[in-house]
């Protein structure tokens, strides 16, 4: 009996093990591995997408940067002279100054006021999804319609300068968005505004993975608020304050939409950025070839700024 069942019980694991089978075809591949060989050609369009939008664009754009090209008609190759143009120009490199400010100013900022709310809607509070969906908001309506209501906000005539006029503090009130060493400010302001729910939803994130097990076992050994965020937590979200600060330091670089709703880059140029620069430079002035030497110098700044970030603040300093 014993000597019957064990050729069949043999047979019928011989195709587990990738045994050959009497009668079976040698050439017959199995199913499985035909499907997960074309896998990876429905990725073709996107990978083409990408490559001619990003960096085909890219380096056109690049191309362009060492001619003279109006946009229109002929070029000739003209060498480094946008870029020496570039760094010759108090008015872009006042740009370049304008562009670090806002970006590591909102950086910081929108990074610290995301994590004290993240920090404070982490606990058990009925409104705290509520609380959650009001501050996310102004990540997700139009950054030109919120300008726009900003731009009310700090007219002359709005409710900022209303309220300080009600308290007795007309002194204080004036114009902001003209004045040329509070628009700069202005303008981080709604940077700050507009970055921090993103933030505070990386935060929440990254503090979902603290363990609450080592938070209660340090409160238990005698260490206080401040201890345990900055032993227990602190370490646990390095790689939420990763990504928050690399996509926060690339957003802050290229802004572009809410200056120009708010000042157009004035005034007298205070609050200008390579961004502006490069849309005025290419489209208003006529000036291609100047417009993209000054997006590949943007993009080569973002470039560096982001692999330094990431290098700093990655967990594992093997990686």
């Amino acid at each position: 009996m014993t000597a019957t069942m064990q050729p069949k019980s043999e047979a019928a694991e011989a195709p587990r093990r990738g045994k050959r089978t009497p009668g079976a075809d040698p050439k017959a591949r199995p199913r499985g591995r035909g499907l997960q060989f074309g896998h990876w050609w429905w990725a073709l369009p996107g990978i083409a997408l990408v490559i001619a939008i990003h960096y085909v664009a890219t380096g056109i754009g690049g191309f362009f940067a060492f001619t003279n090209w109006t946009g229109i008609g002929s070029f000739k190759m003209v060498g480094w002279q946008n870029f020496e143009a570039i760094f010759k120009d108090p008015t872009k490199l006042g740009a370049l100054l304008n562009t670090l400010f806002l970006a590591f100013g909102s950086v910081f900022l929108g990074s610290v006021a995301g994590l004290i709310i993240a920090l404070g809607l982490n606990r058990v509070l009925k409104t705290r999804y509520i609380l959650r969906t009001l501050f996310f908001m102004p990540v997700v309506l139009s950054p030109l319609a919120t300008a726009y209501i900003w731009k009310y906000i700090f007219d002359f005539d709005g409710p900022i300068n209303v309220f300080l006029t009600s308290i007795g503090a007309g002194d204080l009130a004036k114009p902001w968005l003209a004045d040329p060493q509070w628009a700069i400010w202005t303008v981080l302001v709604v940077l700050v505004w507009s970055s921090t729910g993103f933030a505070m939803v990386i935060f929440l994130a990254g503090l979902a993975g603290v363990p609450v097990e080592v938070e209660e076992a340090a409160a238990i050994d005698g260490a206080n608020l401040w201890q345990r965020f900055r032993n227990v937590t602190l370490p646990a979200i390095r790689p939420a304050i990763a990504i928050a600060t690399t996509l926060g330091i690339v957003q802050g670089l290229r802004v572009f939409d809410p200056i120009m709703a708010l000042t157009g880059g004035g005034p007298a140029g205070a609050t200008e950025t390579l961004a502006t620069q490069v849309y005025k430079q290419a489209f208003a002035l006529g000036n291609f070839g100047g417009g993209a030497a000054l997006a590949l110098v943007l993009a080569v700044i973002i470039l560096f700024f982001a692999v330094l970030q990431q290098r700093l603040t990655r967990s594992n300093p093997e990686d």
